[in-house]
């Protein structure tokens, strides 16, 4: 027990003098600041963003104190706080796109008993991306079991979709507004696709809607899970591609993941994806940085763990 006990220790000796180092490198950086004249952009504001933390070869549930650099446009910022799960019930909204294939109906099942399975007093949203608006089938509630029992299967016509998933997904990320802060998520389960402004609309770099997503799931602090799946319409496997690397960068993003099977088929089973997401989101905590950029524009963020064996996963940044 004195082996145990002298090793606790050391390790919190040495997570201490880790917090005091980077404390020193944050103060020396805003002295810097202050010297060169940039702290003239206005009082450092607090800014919170969803962040997954986990070790890169480990299967414990635990969640383990990890320390960090963080760098807002290069610069270092000062930690505020960590909102745990054991502190911050998970907020979180689960979309489908109503046109999907009918093979999607079969997996109604896995996700409704992923929803009974989250932890007590997380919060959950069922909604559906349909053509011209989102039918919300759940409002966020903690009643797991009624969430649950919302979830429908698609209805899988090609009618039933819409042009564009994104405008969809920014109605979802707007009911957060109504929910505390902390630890929040979204689950989007779609092909991805958007040509409501042509087919060159379709690609990553041309979709307006997929970046402003991205902005109000960065505005809101919403770490966005994808899952691919094609929509019952005949669709070129180059839609699909693009589809699939849409999906892509709305997860990555926004501090998320996202998960495919193939090229353009459906999966076999959501099962193996709900677990990874499940993993993820139970290491997910909402931090909060006091941020000196206070200009309009984004502002890029980089995370960057102070062990080897660590993995974080966080936004691209966000825009103020």
């Amino acid at each position: 027990m004195n082996e145990v006990a002298s090793r606790e220790s050391k390790m919190m000796i040495l997570r201490i003098n880790k917090l005091a180092l980077a404390g020193a490198i944050a103060a020396l950086a805003v002295s810097a600041l202050a010297q060169d004249g940039r702290t003239s952009r206005g009082a450092p504001k607090p800014v919170t963003v969803p962040v997954s933390i986990r070790l890169r070869q480990s299967t414990a549930v635990e969640m383990r104190i990890v320390d960090f650099l963080l760098r807002e446009d290069g610069e270092i910022q000062r930690e505020i706080s960590r909102r745990t799960p054991i502190d911050s019930p998970m907020t979180l909204a689960i979309l489908f796109q109503d046109d999907l294939v009918s093979s999607v109906s079969v997996e109604t099942r896995n996700m409704a008993n992923f929803i009974r399975n989250e932890p007590g007093g997380s919060r959950v949203m069922v909604a559906y991306i349909r053509q011209g608006s989102l039918e919300v089938r759940r409002k966020f509630t903690n009643e797991l079991d009624k969430a649950a029992q919302s979830v429908r299967v698609p209805q899988g016509t090609a009618g039933a979709g819409a042009y564009n998933p994104y405008v969809e997904i920014i109605e979802g990320l707007r009911r957060f507004d109504s929910q505390p802060l902390g630890r929040r998520a979204m689950i989007v389960i779609s092909d991805g696709i958007d040509i409501s402004r042509g087919l060159d609309s379709s690609t990553p770099g041309q979709s307006v809607d997929l970046q402003r997503a991205i902005t109000e799931a960065q505005r809101r602090s919403v770490a966005i899970y994808s899952i691919f799946a094609p929509s019952a319409a005949p669709t070129q496997q180059a839609l699909s591609l693009n589809g699939q690397s849409c999906l892509q960068r709305l997860s990555d993003e926004t501090g998320g993941r996202a998960f495919f099977q193939g090229t353009s088929g459906a999966p076999v089973s959501f099962d193996p994806f709900l677990k990874e997401i499940d993993s993820l989101m139970s290491k997910q905590i909402a931090l909060t940085y006091l941020s000196t950029h206070t200009n309009k524009g984004f502002h890029k963020l980089d995370i960057k763990p102070l062990e080897r064996d660590v993995e974080i996963r966080h936004p691209a940044g966000y825009t103020r």
